[in-house]
C-alpha cells in the first residue's frame, strides 16, 4: 500500500520561545506571532484539495509546569484567539473542535471553546482540531477506562480508536518545528504509521509556502503500513 493522500495533518507548534528570545523579545510576543501562524496555515488547510483535518498541539497537559504568568498569558491569547478567528472559520467554511480536558480551564474558557464549536459544527471545508490540556497516554487512558464503564471485557484495536476523542482518521503526516526531534506524548495512537516531518524552523517563522514544499515531500514517500516494498 503506498497511498500518499493527505487527509489529516498534524502539527507540534514548536519554538515561540526562541523565536521571540532571538529577537530579544518576551515569550508571550513568540505565543502571539505563533498564534498568527495557526491561522495562516489553517486557510492554507481549508484551500488545500485533500486535507480535511488538521490538529495543533495547543496546550499540553505538561505545559501546566510553565511559569504562572506565562500560563496565565496563554489562557488568554487563546480566548482572544477563538474570538478573533469566528469571522475566519465562518468565511472558509471551518470547523473548529478541541480535545483535550478543558474542565481545567475557567469557566469563561470553557465557554468560549464550547461556543466556537457550536457556532462552526456545520462547517465542511475542514476541520481545525486544537488540542488543549492534552497528553496521548491520558487520552488512550481514558478511552479504556471508558469501554471498561461499558461493560467490555476484553477490547479491540477498532474499540479504542473508536472511544478516543479524535475519531477522525488516523494522522497521516506529523510535522514538528524548530528542530526538536520528539513527539512529546502527542496523538501516540493515532501516528502508529504516520509519516514524520521535522523542520528546524521556529514555528512563528513557518510559512505556507514551507508547507507546501513538505507535502510535496510526502507525496513522494512509499507509505507500505507494514508490508513489504
Amino acid at each position: 500500500m503506498t497511498d500518499t493522500t493527505l487527509k489529516h495533518l498534524a502539527i507540534i507548534m514548536d519554538g515561540n520561545g526562541r523565536w521571540a528570545k532571538e529577537r530579544g523579545l518576551k515569550r508571550t510576543k513568540g505565543h502571539e506571532a505563533g498564534a498568527e501562524t495557526i491561522r495562516d496555515i489553517t486557510t492554507y488547510c481549508a484551500d488545500h484539495s485533500s486535507i480535511e483535518t488538521v490538529t495543533f498541539y495547543a496546550f499540553s497537559t505538561e505545559n501546566w509546569k510553565r511559569p504562572k504568568f506565562e500560563v496565565e498569558f496563554l489562557m488568554k491569547l487563546l480566548d482572544q484567539y477563538l474570538k478573533n478567528e469566528l469571522p475566519t472559520y465562518q468565511k472558509h467554511n471551518i470547523r473548529f473542535q478541541a480535545i483535550g480536558c478543558i474542565d481545567h480551564f475557567s469557566k469563561a474558557l470553557q465557554k468560549r471553546i464550547k461556543e466556537s464549536e457550536e457556532r462552526t459544527k456545520t462547517n465542511s471545508s475542514l476541520t481545525q482540531v486544537l488540542a488543549l490540556n492534552y497528553g496521548g497516554r491520558a487520552e488512550i487512558t481514558q478511552a479504556v477506562n471508558k469501554l471498561i464503564a461499558e461493560g467490555k471485557k476484553s477490547v479491540s484495536q477498532e474499540d479504542i480508536s473508536a472511544a478516543l476523542q479524535t475519531p477522525y482518521s488516523d494522522i497521516d503526516l506529523l510535522i514538528r518545528t524548530s528542530g526538536e526531534v520528539r513527539l512529546s506524548n502527542f496523538l501516540l495512537w493515532q501516528v502508529s504509521y504516520s509519516e514524520l516531518y521535522f523542520t528546524p524552523t521556529l514555528w512563528p517563522d513557518f510559512t505556507t509556502e514551507e508547507l507546501d514544499k513538505i507535502l510535496k515531500d510526502f507525496e513522494k514517500r512509499h507509505r507500505r503500513f507494514g508490508g513489504a516494498v
